[in-house]
């Protein structure tokens, strides 16, 4: 997997009919890094996901992989070079966890190809990654929330793209699980974009963060200077402390309402 970058310029969405979603977003991702999109319910971070894996057409601005305009490329090209791993999760239980994981090479299949030797050995390798060798011939059905999130992640693997893009990936996960799959995702080599509600956890993992408030981008760049109390009391409507953790020096939020304890 050779990682892209990802260029985004005055991008704009909304509804037929309905006020605009998002508004004049722009940035500039360098390939093989990590950006996490904050930001409260409602700031536009999953209508910004779906603009990026070509999901929803953009009514304003372009979003561009590796130098391409997504919207010049076929959707067969555009899945070659992007994965999603979603918030919502297919609700077949009639496959089992290998034939999910599967369904990730069909980008690189040609008609009704059956994959061969390499697509059974990337598949196999993806399953032991995600730790759901020893459930892949279970029906996806019968696996918990957590387990069903590493399935989805695991199929995007597969699909051997350069841009990976997850919605909330830390969802349904344990604390161990949630530690693993990003610790994963930022070894994999490939540009990654996910969306984040613990800022905690944008802080210490991700490159860059784009913080967006009223679907507009209220600051972008690295975690430390784009997370700050201000900016995160602006996004959030609330108060926010950062205090630097010792000894691997990540920022930590505690965070409270006005005239409010602290949470």
């Amino acid at each position: 997997m050779t990682p892209a970058c990802v260029t985004v310029e005055d991008l704009g969405w909304g509804p037929p009919g309905r006020p605009a979603i998002l508004r004049d977003i722009g940035f500039d991702l360098a390939a093989g890094r990590t950006l996490g999109i904050v930001g409260a319910n409602g700031a536009g971070k999953s209508t910004l996901l779906r603009l990026l894996y070509r999901y929803h057409r953009p009514h304003t601005g372009t979003v561009r992989i590796g130098g391409d305009d997504i919207w010049r490329l076929t959707a067969r090209d555009t899945a070659r070079r992007v994965a999603a791993v979603l918030q919502e999760q297919p609700t077949d239980f009639a496959l089992t966890v290998r034939e999910i994981v599967a369904l990730g090479r069909t980008p690189h299949r040609s008609g009704l190809a059956s994959g061969g030797a390499r697509d059974a050995g990337i598949i196999a390798a993806s399953l032991h990654r995600l730790d759901l060798a020893p459930m892949a011939d279970r029906l996806f059905g019968t696996l918990s929330g957590g387990e069903k999130q590493r399935v989805m992640v695991a199929r995007a693997l597969v699909q051997e793209p350069q841009v990976l893009i997850l919605d909330e990936p830390t969802n349904h996960l344990d604390i161990r699980h949630q530690l693993e799959v990003l610790a994963l995702v930022r070894g994999l080599g490939v540009t990654v974009v996910l969306s984040l509600h613990d800022l905690n956890l944008a802080a210490g993992l991700c490159d860059d963060v784009l913080v967006l408030s009223g679907g507009t981008a209220l600051a972008f760049g690295a975690p430390d200077a784009v997370l700050t109390e201000d900016n995160v009391a602006r996004a959030f409507d609330i108060t926010a402390r950062r205090e630097r953790l010792e000894p691997s020096g990540w920022a930590h939020f505690t965070y409270h309402l006005p005239n409010s304890e602290k949470i």
